[in-house]
């Protein structure tokens, strides 16, 4: 077998989680002692995305000049291709002034226990002609109704930069122990499992059977030994499914439907950030990182709304990536679904001709939920049934002003 494709921007993969139990307790310990810093969801998340070596070869949070870099041009100040700025940004920094070395509390556990320790090599504030940049360069849009600029012009303006020391992964290793793997076990497990050629696939929705196919498609068409179906476990927007019951009813799909030793169900410890095209050159990185060969990008990857077009998730890795950035090869999936006269589900570009529109079995969001929430089975063609069954225990267990947002 041959060797897996190398992390981004180093030979070995380089997480900063302290692995070391005597070393942990000491830091454990000296962190007692250190300055405090309550920091955001985001930047907890990018903690944990370091700790669990995605976002090699990183070694902390990045200043104001790189973070500029990076919104601007996909690059550090040094030179390494990178698609969004991985910042912990705060509103008051008064309280960690003149420290050289500080804690990190975690926002999202109960009693906010240190999720990191960083050593402090800059505090810089932002103008709001900074911030507003980067949001336009990141999110393609400065408007405070999207999901992803809301968090990031509001958690405030002051970047404080330096390499961290992570201690733990948050919420995601003990909230859902048999799906959050870190990078490096998931190199370990492509390996076990005997697979050189492996396409991921990103999720933060369940699955219904167009995105079963879908990564059937791209599995067969890529030669690829196996799947790696990597769900985010971190924070979404309001409506969306969450984690626990995608989780169940994907490994239903994936129990069923998918031939033995085939497809990994994991997930990571990220929150979504929604910005769509550059988002998706995100999770090229880091599956590159945890030993993926290929990424299947469909339409509207990362994306909400109309804020982005169908295609542009795919289009920024043609037009805006360097052909040496990376070494995970993108598949480009067109929109799929279950044709009728066809008998299964295709991608709609290879519909045969004389194929019609109304051949397609199509069903909205809202749709779906409204059917699920009145307990009515969604069509087979649409979706599996012991999956359709999870979804609607979900959705019937929701007050019923709350079950179609």
């Amino acid at each position: 077998m041959g060797k897996l494709v190398k992390p981004h921007g180093s030979e070995t993969l380089n997480p900063l989680y302290v692995a070391d139990d005597a070393k942990r307790a000491a830091l454990e310990k000296e962190a007692e002692a250190l300055p405090k810093l309550l920091v955001c969801s985001q930047a907890a998340a990018n903690a944990v995305m370091m700790g669990s070596g995605y976002f090699n070869p990183l070694t902390g949070f990045m200043n104001l000049k790189d973070s500029l870099s990076v919104a601007e041009g996909m690059k550090t100040t040094c030179g390494l291709f990178w698609p969004v700025p991985i910042v912990n940004v705060v509103k008051d920094a008064s309280g960690i002034k003149g420290a050289k070395r500080i804690a990190l509390l975690d926002p999202n556990v109960e009693g906010n226990p240190v999720i990191a320790i960083q050593d402090v090599e800059s505090i810089e504030e932002a103008t709001d002609e900074q911030m507003n940049l980067m949001a336009e360069k990141i999110y393609g849009t400065t408007a405070m109704e999207h999901p992803g600029v809301s968090p990031f012009l509001s958690v405030g303006k002051f970047f404080v930069s330096g390499p961290i020391q992570v201690l733990n992964y948050s919420y995601f290793a003990t909230d859902f122990p048999e799906t959050f793997r870190t990078a490096v076990e998931i190199r370990e497990m492509i390996e076990k499992n005997g697979w050189k050629t492996v396409s991921a696939f990103q999720t933060r929705n369940p699955m219904h059977r167009a995105h079963e196919a879908l990564v059937k498609i791209a599995m067969e068409r890529t030669n690829a030994d196996g799947a790696v179906i990597h769900m985010l476990l971190g924070k979404l927007k309001k409506g969306d499914i969450p984690a626990d019951v995608r989780d169940a009813a994907i490994r239903k799909m994936a129990e069923l439907y998918f031939e033995p030793n085939t497809v990994e169900i994991t997930g990571y410890g990220y929150d979504m950030l929604y910005a769509g095209p550059r988002e998706a050159v995100l999770h090229a990185v880091f599956r590159q990182n945890m030993g993926a060969s290929h990424l299947i990008v469909g339409r509207d990857h990362a994306g909400v709304g109309d804020y982005y077009g169908a295609f542009d998730a795919q289009e920024i890795f043609r037009n805006e990536v360097p052909d040496d950035a990376l070494e995970l090869k993108i598949f480009e999936a067109d929109h799929t679904a279950f044709s009728r006269s066809v008998g299964e589900v295709i991608m709609m570009r290879e519909a045969p001709e004389g194929h019609k529109k109304e051949d397609f079995v199509f069903l909205s969001g809202t749709k779906v939920r409204e059917m699920l929430s009145e307990g009515k089975d969604l069509p087979p063609e649409f979706a599996r049934p012991e999956v359709a069954k999870i979804l609607m225990s979900y959705y019937q267990s929701l007050p019923k002003e709350t079950a179609n947002v």
